[in-house]
């Protein structure tokens, strides 16, 4: 069975069999929907396998693991969670704080402001530092960056001490909170920006050229007409860089000085993160801290399913934004 299909022009033309087009259909159907279960299967898999490997450490804990801030899973057998957690979350707000301006605004200038002989190198080389590896990034903030924070480090705790996070006495500088922050934001800008760009690129080009006729800037035209549009995405940009930079173990394995202690003082050398202490831990592990260390990893996927969840939950709360994101 054939069915025909008026033209433009007044003629007809014959279409695919209704038989052929419901068959593909099914066949596309499947694939999809399985490609979905398997995503949902490897989740499950994953929850899983930490789950029943944790338990037996968690059991062995002679410490509470949520708030205790010890970590002697091997020798004490005593360890908690509540130090790293701290860690992982205001080394990764930290990164988002820093690179989402800058990334955002790397993003207008490629689609919005360069000309467009300068935007196409300038993206690819965007796009060319989110696969630098890790340990790269490790070793460069570990040799150049560590030592030259130590004098801004100095001032910011001189001239801003009464703010909590450059409060601090004793040491100030080397390998600090800020300078793990800096080397995770420059790890998850070009992801940030690469995203962004694509979705101020997608901007309905009949609302930029409205506004610029009715008189506005370029940059009120982007602020009227690109930013409103973008938001879904920048946000969706955002989470997925918060993610990487809760992920990220090489490069603050190197940096972090592997303390267990909560404060909010970024220019001390206190911080450590989830992620650097299963790096630096697994090796000489035994059974019990193997296990620790994966409950450790479990919190850490339940924290970034929550980002991703609090993501989507941001982009849907209002219609406009889901339909923008749609």
């Amino acid at each position: 069975m054939t069915t025909n299909v008026r033209t433009r022009d007044g003629g007809s033309a014959t279409s695919r069999p209704a038989s052929r087009r419901s068959h593909g259909e099914g066949v596309f159907r499947f694939i999809s929907t399985g490609a979905g279960v398997v995503l949902l299967a490897i989740m499950a898999a994953i929850a899983v396998f930490l789950i029943s490997e944790a338990i037996p450490a968690l059991q062995a804990n002679k410490g509470s693991f949520f708030t205790e801030l010890t970590w002697e899973p091997n020798s004490a057998q005593v360890f908690g969670i509540g130090a790293l957690a701290f860690g992982t979350v205001l080394s990764s707000v930290l990164a988002l704080i820093i690179a989402t301006p800058i990334a955002i605004g790397v993003a207008l200038f490629i689609s919005h402001y360069a000309p467009r002989r300068l935007a196409a190198p300038l993206g690819y080389l965007v796009d060319l530092l989110a696969a630098v590896p890790s340990v790269v990034y490790g070793l460069w903030g570990v040799a150049f960056l560590v030592p030259l924070m130590r004098t801004p480090s100095q001032w910011l705790n001189e001239n801003l001490g009464w703010f909590p996070l450059f409060a601090g006495e004793g040491i100030i500088g080397g390998k600090t909170m800020l300078a793990g922050g800096i080397v995770l934001a420059i790890m998850i800008l070009p992801i940030i920006a690469a995203i962004s760009r694509e979705v101020f690129l997608q901007a309905p080009k009949m609302n930029e050229e409205a506004a610029l006729a009715l008189g506005a800037t370029r940059w009120e035209m982007i602020r009227m007409a690109v930013l409103p549009f973008g938001r879904p995405g920048i946000i969706s940009a955002a989470m997925l860089g918060l993610g990487r930079a809760m992920g990220e173990t090489i490069a603050v394995a190197l940096i972090f000085p592997a303390t267990f202690d909560i404060t909010f003082e970024i220019l001390t050398p206190h911080a450590n993160s989830i992620a650097a202490n299963i790096a630096n831990g697994f090796g000489e592990a035994t059974q019990i801290g193997r296990g620790a260390l994966i409950a450790s990893g479990l919190v850490l996927f339940v924290i970034t399913l929550l980002v991703n969840m609090a993501a989507r939950m941001i982009i849907n709360r209002r219609k406009e934004y889901a339909r923008a994101g749609a």
